[in-house]
């Protein structure tokens, strides 16, 4: 039992995929921070009201009525960033590295219609060319005899 739980555990695509969670988080905070500090102020610039930021108002005295544009705007440059991080970092980087040292495997790819009716053509071609020879043959030789004599003499 513990020999299957080591064997799954030790496989390489828990432990890249763990590395990967881990890099990620750290990652996240990084790009969280970045926004939290440069994005928002900037996009509260282009709120009219200074102290709720990038929004709109839905009833005007009730500031609890207020819909925050800006977070969802900064969440959304959030995944963007990291996206494109870990593409750029690291997926780009392991299938170029993948292409490079994979093993190449020849697949013959199926024939196509055409290509098989002119096998057929071909073989039906040799085949009359090479009964046509068979006939020509056998009446040669019910014509003559072993020795070249004709079986009429």
């Amino acid at each position: 039992m513990f020999k299957g739980f080591k064997e799954f555990l030790m496989r390489g695509n828990v432990i890249d995929l763990a590395v990967a969670v881990v890099m990620g988080t750290a990652f996240t905070a990084i790009v969280t921070s970045v926004t939290n500090g440069l994005i928002e102020p900037l996009l509260a610039i282009l709120g009219t009201n200074g102290e709720l930021g990038l929004g709109f108002q839905i009833v005007g005295d009730k500031p609890a009525t207020f819909v925050a544009v800006g977070p969802i705007i900064s969440a959304a440059i959030n995944f963007v960033m990291v996206a494109a991080v870990l593409y750029f970092v690291l997926i780009l980087p392991m299938n170029h590295l993948k292409k490079r040292f994979a093993a190449p495997t020849e697949v013959k790819a199926d024939p196509t219609e055409l290509e098989l009716l002119a096998e057929i053509r071909d073989l039906l071609v040799a085949q009359r060319a090479a009964g046509d020879g068979k006939h020509a043959l056998a009446a040669r030789s019910g014509a003559d005899g072993p020795n070249g004599d004709s079986a009429t003499k």
